[in-house]
């Protein structure tokens, strides 16, 4: 689309995290301000408007004159994801078709193992199910049955389902989610069930329908998917309303937005009718925003690192693309549609060491926001991997968030010496070093893993490094790895905020319909008819765009994206295969056909295919983009007369000695490329550059690390 920003129009990002809520605001000429506030877990609102006022004071504005010239305001938000782990959400209750009520309890047997460290698997005493998010008092059935045809075998018995609603009416339900076998071929029986429930609970109460929320195949994850939609629906929506209330009330003009786990944002309105899409919403933000910097910068393939107060957040861009899942594991339940695919481990600044059976660990235990780690003075005593950082000196306790929060360096070297160094036999800095050398291992092992294991090379790969604790390790673990470039954004202090800023909106529509090629065939193209494969797209594209439509989107600036989800016969995975061109004739068959094979060896290796099993279609998606103005960054203003560095005592763990760092404020770096070991401070970050690396500025003020030469 044609740059229609004006110089005065503001974007507004914001992120909020476990520990901090991050905001970035950027100007129409490409001016970017970040800044962060404490997360305020009792009213998450409050976190977001300290974190504007803050900008707002840097700006030289009063909150509500700034609001005035903001036109596009993204918020992505943990919120889902803490109400499910925490067990917060509303209680619903359960509808699915008689015999198959225990659909969501069993999980396939993939409950118990589901989020496990491949190292913790053998471990079979710590395997267990999830909590249920519904007990069993709350699943009910009734009587009904649809053929994988969509034909109707057994009428839905009406007397018998209203009866099942009053009785969870009674027993305390306050939201529904209705699954039934097959509704995605024909959703009648679930509409006619969610009838009888506003006329029982009300017109108002929350429904989720299968056949809504997640029209395909797998009659367990499209369970699991449709009942955390309405467990975590009322909570959110809550969330939301409120929240833009509060913005609107404090001056807010623009469009608001909330970034999904998808690839984009959508309206309040729409996240919270689709409230299971917001799961993996502040993660996804940052892996948005590192896809928006690498097509500006060139970079094809990307490892993106969100180290932040609780864990360490991992994506990928392969090919210019966000790796994306069909099926996401969060809180051991399988949600059933396309997320921008993130791993997380419980390696983040909050993370607590301590000493088992001889043995340091650190993490996956973290001491979060409150009471954080021991150096922030809020009553925190387990020992964290910031308060290492603090005693080997990366982190000046007296400079951190520009000043606003001052440190307690000796209360940190205390317990690290009576809860670490001590029962181990070491010194505190030994201690301190052993945290950091431990938390940087496991970051890259789960690099490794996600890279290697995949059938990449790192060393084709660059390293974005942000969130709060990501620049004073990615030194570490981007060594470890054997990549040669890190890049720590200019907005690595609230980078997924960046990403909320700059996403564009995002609907989408999928629907399961099976097109399968006979076994054998040295030509299965030949069996699948073009014809049929376009009026099924067609059909998605039309429901794609009328949503655009609402939410005010121009035509030209639609892009459509086609998919299907594709596998060999008798398989029960499959992977998705994007469909580039337009499906006109057998030739383009074929090429899709080709293009799947290739993706499949290059997932399970050469030789993996085995095309004469039979080729199957069982799902086709349609992704709507919206395309909305946002700036382009700006030249970044260097200086002419760099700052003069300082110096301090740094302890670099690779070399297990100290050193005399040189120290200098990000926006004091002059053009030319600054040796390790070197700490660039910045009001909202710290980047730690080990030695045998360097340091420069690019162009628009991205720090780049490399080897040195």
């Amino acid at each position: 689309m044609a740059d229609t920003t004006v110089i005065d129009d503001l974007y507004v990002g914001v992120d909020t995290g476990g520990t901090f809520t991050d905001v970035v605001v950027m100007d129409g000429a490409g001016g970017v301000i970040t800044n962060k506030a404490p997360t305020t877990p009792h009213a998450l609102e409050e976190g977001v408007l300290a974190a504007l006022t803050l900008i707002a004071d840097e700006r030289g504005q009063t909150l509500a004159e700034m609001l005035a010239q903001v036109v596009s305001f993204g918020h992505g938000t943990t919120q889902a994801t803490n109400a499910l782990i925490e067990r917060r959400g509303t209680m619903t209750g359960l509808l699915t078709t008689r015999g198959f009520g225990d659909t969501i309890l069993v999980q396939r047997l993939m409950g118990f193992t589901a989020g496990m460290p491949n190292e913790l698997l053998g471990r079979f005493s710590q395997r267990a199910y999830p909590e249920p998010l519904v007990p069993r008092r709350l699943i009910a059935e009734v009587p009904e049955r649809v053929d994988q045809a969509g034909e109707i075998l057994l009428p839905l018995d009406e007397e018998a389902a209203r009866t099942e609603v009053r009785r969870l009416r009674d027993a305390g339900a306050e939201a529904y989610a209705i699954s039934l076998l097959w509704s995605f071929r024909n959703p009648a029986h679930e509409q006619r069930i969610a009838e009888i429930i506003r006329e029982e609970a009300g017109p108002d109460v929350y429904v989720s329908l299968s056949s809504e929320v997640n029209p395909v195949l797998g009659e367990y994850e499209r369970t699991a998917t449709t009942l955390l939609n309405s467990y975590l629906g009322p909570t959110v929506a809550r969330y939301l309303e409120r929240l833009e209330r509060v913005l609107r009330d404090a001056g807010l003009v623009g469009r608001f937005s909330v970034l999904n786990s998808i690839g984009g944002v959508m309206s309040a309105h729409d996240a919270a009718e689709r409230a299971v899409l917001l799961l993996a919403s502040g993660p996804t933000g940052g892996v948005l925003g590192s896809h928006f910097l690498a097509q500006e910068l060139g970079h094809r393939n990307v490892i993106t690192t969100d180290m932040g107060g609780t864990s360490f957040d991992v994506g990928l861009v392969v090919a210019g693309r966000p790796v994306v899942s069909q099926v996401t594991e969060v809180a051991q339940y399988h949600v059933g549609v396309p997320m921008v695919n993130i791993t997380a481990i419980g390696a983040g600044g909050g993370s607590i060491a301590e000493v088992v059976s001889g043995e340091l660990r650190v993490g996956p235990k973290s001491a979060g926001a409150f009471p954080g780690p021991i150096c922030y003075r809020r009553g925190g005593t387990q020992v964290t991997v910031t308060d290492a950082d603090v005693v080997l000196g990366v982190i000046d306790p007296a400079v951190f968030l520009g000043g606003r929060m001052n440190l307690d360096k000796a209360a940190a070297e205390e317990a690290i010496r009576t809860q670490i160094a001590e029962p181990l036999g070491l010194s505190t800095i030994e201690a301190a070093a052993g945290i950091k050398r431990i938390v940087d291992a496991r970051m890259a092992d789960t690099l490794r893993e996600l890279t290697v294991g995949h059938g990449h090379d790192p060393r084709d790969f660059v390293i974005y490094a942000y969130g709060g604790a990501g620049p004073m390790h990615c030194a570490g673990f981007g060594a470890d790895l054997g990549v040669g470039t890190i890049l720590v954004p200019a907005t690595s202090m609230a980078h997924s905020a960046y990403g909320a800023l700059a996403a564009d909106i995002h609907h989408s529509a999928e629907r399961s319909i099976s097109f399968r090629s006979a076994p054998g065939s040295d030509d299965p193209a030949s069996d699948f008819d073009a014809t049929a494969l376009r009026e099924v797209f067609a059909e998605l594209e039309v429901l794609a765009r009328e949503q655009l439509e609402r939410d005010g989107v121009k035509s030209e600036d639609v892009i459509i994206d086609r998919s299907i989800d594709m596998r060999y016969r008798m398989q029960t995975h499959e992977l998705i295969v994007p469909v580039s061109e337009e499906l006109s004739d057998a030739d383009a068959v074929s090429r899709l056909v080709a293009r799947f094979e290739t993706i499949y060896e290059d997932t399970y290796g050469h030789g993996a295919g085995f095309r004469e099993a039979g080729l199957e279609i069982t799902t086709f998606r349609v992704s709507g983009i919206g395309r909305t103005p946002k700036p382009r960054f700006a030249e970044a203003a260097r200086e002419t007369a760099p700052a003069a560095p300082t110096s301090r005592q740094v302890y670099d763990v690779n070399q297990a000695a100290w050193f005399d760092a040189t120290v200098i404020d990000w926006n004091g770096l002059g053009t030319d490329p600054i040796p390790g070991p070197a700490v660039i401070e910045h009001p909202t970050t710290t980047v730690y550059v080990a030695s045998g690396q360097q340091v420069a500025l690019d162009a628009i003020g991205n720090l780049v690390i490399t080897p040195t030469v």
